[in-house]
């Protein structure tokens, strides 16, 4: 990735970090997100785990001493929270385990968990509408999304704002520079293309000429050949409006004269009789 697409995916994560979810169901079930962090001194992060970890010691003190309840248990029950949790859940799995990468314009994000957790982890994100791939690498599960609609959608969900805006504009200007420079080259095809028919039809009148047969052709053909001259950058569809004829009649015209210098034995009127033959 370019210094810019990484700074990007830095900034998201400590987005991401920065959110202090009001509930404290959500902040329990980030948590149990964040467990078995891969990078647990990642400044994000490690402020991050201290932070939840505060909120869980004053809220099980609080909890303690109004009604002498048990401590919170350490394991999270997707199939029974709220959505808001899963969420929260997500967040902290991906500041664990995830990795962002935008490299090339391309959108890959992944997770990197046990072996045991990777199937468990892609069909809970089936459950929220996210299909993820998933294998085993090196002994690790690796679950992966590369589709940047559906990364797009898992950010929005667990809480990212300006970094993501900022992802999808960037999208957008890759997006808007690619069709711009396709038209570009389309449009400097055709004008190559257009540039070297023209100089082939400039030769070809040339040769014509100087032989006498373009005088024995058709007032038609004669006046295209005329006009091509006036006008040597012109295309077919500038020609044709200019004489006020159809584009393949011009068209026509002028491949008539290319093929007459290509055939410097053509005897007009015996061979070749058209409308564009002699008059």
């Amino acid at each position: 990735m370019t210094t810019a697409e990484r700074d990007l995916a830095q900034g998201l994560r400590a987005e991401l970090a920065a959110i202090d979810p009001p509930r404290r169901c959500c902040r329990q079930a980030e948590r149990f997100g964040l467990v078995g962090a891969f990078e647990p001194r990642r400044r994000s992060i490690a402020r991050l785990e201290l932070r939840l970890r505060r909120n869980k010691a004053e809220s099980e003190a609080a909890t303690e001493a109004a009604n002498g309840a048990a401590p919170i248990d350490e394991s999270f029950d997707w199939a029974g929270s709220a959505e808001h949790c899963r969420f929260a859940y997500l967040r902290g799995r991906f500041l664990a385990h995830g990795s962002l990468s935008l490299a090339s314009g391309r959108t890959h994000l992944e997770f990197v968990v046990g072996p045991e957790e990777a199937e468990v982890l892609a069909r809970r994100l089936d459950d929220l509408g996210l299909p993820a791939s998933w294998r085993l690498r090196r002994g690790r599960g690796v679950v992966t999304w590369k589709s940047a609609e559906t990364v797009g959608t898992f950010l929005r969900m667990v809480g990212s704002g300006a970094a993501l805006l900022e992802l999808e504009v960037r999208a957008v200007s890759r997006s808007v520079r690619g069709d711009l420079n396709r038209v570009i080259n389309a449009e400097s095809a055709n004008l190559q293309r257009a540039v070297a028919a023209a100089a082939r039809q400039l030769e070809a009148i040339d040769v014509v000429e100087a032989d006498g047969r373009l005088a024995k052709q058709s007032n038609l053909v004669r006046l295209v050949a005329d006009t091509r001259r006036e006008v040597p950058e012109a295309t077919f569809t500038d020609l044709a409006e200019r004489l006020q004829m159809h584009r393949s009649t011009v068209q026509r015209a002028l491949d008539r004269i290319e093929w007459l210098a290509l055939h410097a034995d053509d005897g007009v009127g015996k061979r070749r009789r058209s409308r564009f033959g002699a008059d």
